[in-house]
């Protein structure tokens, strides 16, 4: 999209980045979150590492579908099994900044608290297989990628009724492209 006036080219709309974190509890009293979704054009928020952020936001928006909810091991996957990260961006320092940027409030997130198998299966590849021991009955269970993307799905979801009515801010003041 091109702002015809200026000729700079405008944020791709509703592509989010799901990045699992190392937990954290956002207020006294409130649920874990472990997980978190963002608009992608947070990453073009001047408090994220730049020129990383823009980087990654073109790797993360190029090709999606509108509401895409890409979680970062698809880029992971993507980008050659993390081989040429490099290349792109400082992964690691991004979503660290993403995750300082979200808990002071200049960016709107869905923070979520997935479940260990749910927060597995999007922080795996997205043709990956995943075998787990399941204590209930006492026997292995393998998970596929159709059930990640029914984790994605319910995510998905979740946004929506999050959405309703006004869009994840990614923050004031985005850097440009």
């Amino acid at each position: 999209m091109h702002d015809s006036q200026h000729g700079l080219q405008q944020p791709v709309g509703e592509v989010y980045l799901l990045f699992a974190h190392e937990a954290y509890f956002p207020w006294a009293g409130a649920q874990e979150v472990n997980t978190s979704v963002v608009a992608a054009a947070s990453l073009l928020h001047p408090h994220v590492l730049q020129p990383d952020g823009m980087r990654i936001y073109d790797r993360l928006t190029r090709g999606r579908r509108l509401k895409e909810i890409v979680p970062l091991a698809t880029l992971t996957y993507e980008l050659g099994g993390g081989a040429s990260w490099p290349q792109v961006g400082d992964w690691e320092t991004v979503t660290r900044d993403l995750l300082q940027l979200i808990s002071g409030g200049g960016c709107d997130a869905l923070s979520l608290n997935l479940p260990t198998r749910a927060r597995t299966l999007v922080c795996c590849g997205p043709h990956s297989t995943v075998r787990a021991y399941d204590l209930g009955p006492g026997e292995y269970r393998t998970y596929e990628p159709t059930d990640r993307i029914e984790v994605l799905l319910s995510i998905g979801q979740e946004l929506t009724r999050v959405e309703a009515g006004c869009a994840l801010r990614p923050g004031d003041n985005l850097v440009s492209r």
